[in-house]
């Protein structure tokens, strides 16, 4: 190939412009595709729906209408007895209620600004099936489409979301955030904390330490931030704060871009212990002193530990004047510590195999 003919930098950037353009008018195409596909399903939904029910014709509908219509569109996808099926259960389960709720309706339109219908067009169609048939109600499933909206989740994400309860977990650790933050930080603060965390990208056989279960997030720190949730930007670990001569070590500090504030993380692989509080509540003052910008909120801390009495962590919080959640966590690739005993050995499996022949 030749010199290019324009090599200077104003051909380049005003290129750069074009291609930023053609990709948002792609991006754009396909989510017209995708509004108009998810619209057709829904209006198929409802029409098989209510033709079974009005007219009582039964499923034998479901197969003459797939023969029809891809006789007619061979061109077409979306029109097999499966997904008319799921189409007629997808119509259904946001209809399950007389009406789609006033509440539910209200609810989505805070969280999102949408209708219940400009949001489900929003979404990819596989995502939809997954959603409709994890989702044990239309609250939570309303939670799912809305966060799968926010934060852009793929298939596998939204899986996993699913599969580890996020819509139960989300908001649940135990906090003094109702003394220590404003009611616009507090519910916040409150709806990104989780308990339990699942850790189920560790795989590990024997307990874990403090600085093994560190070592393990870092090295996994991509999906640890997935399970944190949206918001959380790693900054470091074992952070040193110099305090009166001396240097201390936090353990992680994250920041939530959301919540303008420094997260303090303490990981503890056994049960919470009441001291905890007080180390981290020194923590937060070291970080609000040394790290806080002015524009930023005071910082959070999180204790992680492996298991709590929540007695016991109510009484701990008591009194301390910072913003302190506790939180479990749970790793569900453990092996139960006999579990390598009853495993057969290589050996075991040979003779066996020897044996089947």
């Amino acid at each position: 190939m030749g010199n290019h003919p324009y090599p200077t930098a104003e051909y380049k950037s005003w290129l750069i412009d074009i291609k930023s353009h053609i990709r948002q008018s792609q991006i754009k195409a396909a989510l017209k595709v995708n509004t108009e596909m998810l619209d057709l399903y829904w209006y198929l939904g409802a029409q098989i729906v209510e033709k079974q029910e009005q007219a009582k014709w039964g499923d034998g509908l479901l197969y003459q209408l797939s023969r029809d219509l891809k006789a007619e569109y061979p061109t077409i996808e979306g029109f097999s007895v499966r997904n008319l099926k799921y189409c007629r259960q997808w119509y259904r389960f946001y209809n399950q209620y007389s009406v789609i709720g006033q509440q539910l309706v209200a609810q989505l339109s805070e969280l999102s600004g949408q209708s219940i219908q400009q949001l489900l067009t929003q979404i990819p169609w596989g995502h939809h099936l997954h959603i409709i048939t994890k989702c044990k109600s239309v609250p939570e499933a309303l939670f799912y489409l809305h966060k799968t909206y926010e934060e852009g989740w793929s298939r596998n994400t939204l899986k996993g979301k699913i599969d580890s309860d996020l819509f139960n977990t989300k908001g649940k650790s135990l906090t003094n955030f109702s003394q220590t933050l404003s009611a616009p930080q507090r519910e916040l603060a409150s709806q990104i904390l989780k308990d339990p965390y699942t850790f189920d990208f560790i795989s590990v056989t024997t307990p874990l330490h403090e600085r093994e279960l560190e070592n393990a997030l870092v090295e996994n720190i991509t999906k640890f931030l997935l399970e944190l949730g949206s918001g959380f930007a790693y900054v470091g670990r074992q952070v040193p704060l110099h305090v009166g001569g001396s240097e201390f070590f936090i353990d992680l500090l994250f920041y939530h871009l959301r919540l303008r504030s420094y997260v303090v993380v303490e990981l503890k692989a056994s049960r919470f212990l009441p001291e905890y509080t007080g180390k981290v509540s020194f923590y937060l003052s070291a970080v609000d002193n040394l790290l806080r910008h002015p524009l930023d909120n005071p910082a959070i801390g999180l204790i992680i530990c492996k298991d709590k009495n929540s007695i016991v962590a109510e009484y701990a919080l008591k009194g301390i004047n910072q913003p302190i959640g506790i939180s479990e966590y749970e790793l569900t690739k453990v092996f139960p510590e006999n579990f390598k005993g009853n495993l057969p050995t290589v050996q075991e499996i040979e003779e066996e195999l020897k044996d089947s022949e």
